[in-house]
């Protein structure tokens, strides 16, 4: 698996990261350690992690497999810290205070003295961008962390942390894909001019550039799931199945499967530094490891670019 540095940084990651924000959910630790092991088998360095995953489970899951399924030396962590919940409801808490006490947190569930990576996960409006920056500076400093960024930040945000941080940011974190692309309207051109590097979660449009929902819905998928269906939802309607059905078709041509060309287009573009697949189960991953991820044709490209233009 290619290595790639992220943004500006000396930092080096692998073009695909291990998402865990199903762990001590929807995969149990069984599956959990196969994920973790096969991944690292397949070239792969970067797991991300957040204190929100799970409630911390996903965090101590992992923190259990160092050692015994990968040495602490073979992956590269990341973490994120300030967004939380609370009856039922998202909260955001991105104050020194919340930031550190929640990274001290998630390295005792990690069984580790620091991260590699460490993100606030969202932007507070109710916290001076200054005190959060702040956590993630001494952070730095202080060895807990090794590099810092920021999650879930608008454009504008993230140019302004940038702008504002004492220190040298080094990623961001958003959603990115060809059924979700506004991530080109105004972040991807911050995160080039501050030298950052984009870490893209969602890649395969939360399942749905798999093409496994191609004319009917597995049972088995995040969308038959009356709990989970509402975060895959928003990728079956409108003009969704009109692009997953053109990425079908250049799949096809390609000789290539929906989910290698999906990948591949979106490693291709402008700041990415890898994309963060969140396989549940081996069988998933095993599909994500054996695609290709080769740079499409220029004229196969542009045609999905053209078909997934936002409106």
């Amino acid at each position: 698996m290619q290595q790639r540095y992220v943004g500006n940084s000396g930092l080096r990651v692998s073009s695909l990261s291990l998402g865990t924000m199903s762990w001590a959910g929807e995969t149990d630790e069984q599956d959990a350690a196969g994920l973790l092991r096969a991944f690292v088998d397949g070239g792969g360095t970067m797991i991300d992690t957040a204190a929100s995953y799970g409630g911390g489970g996903a965090e101590v899951l992992l923190g259990g497999m160092l050692g015994d399924v990968v040495a602490r030396s073979e992956v590269v962590i990341s973490t994120k810290a300030g967004l939380g919940a609370s009856g039922g409801r998202r909260s955001v808490d991105t104050s020194r205070n919340g930031m550190l006490s929640s990274l001290d947190a998630s390295l005792a569930r990690l069984g580790t003295d620091y991260v590699d990576l460490w993100f606030a996960q969202a932007w507070d409006p109710n916290v001076p961008l200054e005190e959060t920056l702040s956590a993630l500076e001494f952070a730095v400093r202080s060895g807990r962390a090794r590099y810092a960024g920021v999650s879930n930040f608008t454009g504008w945000q993230t140019a302004k942390a940038a702008a504002v941080a004492g220190f040298p940011l080094v990623a961001c974190q958003a959603e990115y894909s060809l059924l979700q692309r506004r991530a080109e309207e105004e972040l991807i051109p911050a995160v080039e001019d501050a030298g950052l590097g984009l870490l893209a979660w969602g890649p395969l449009g939360r399942g749905v550039l798999t093409g496994k929902y191609r004319g009917h819905m597995p049972a088995d998928s995040r969308a038959a799931s009356q709990k989970l269906a509402g975060y895959v939802e928003p990728y079956l309607e409108g003009g969704a199945s009109r692009v997953v059905e053109a990425v079908a078709m250049a799949a096809k041509g390609l000789g290539r499967s929906v989910l290698d060309v999906s990948l591949s287009w979106l490693l291709s573009q402008h700041g990415v530094a890898s994309a963060v697949v969140g396989a549940r189960t081996p069988v998933q991953l095993k599909e994500i490891l054996d695609a290709d991820l080769k740079p499409l044709p220029p004229e196969i490209a542009t045609a999905l670019e053209d078909v997934s233009a936002p409106l």
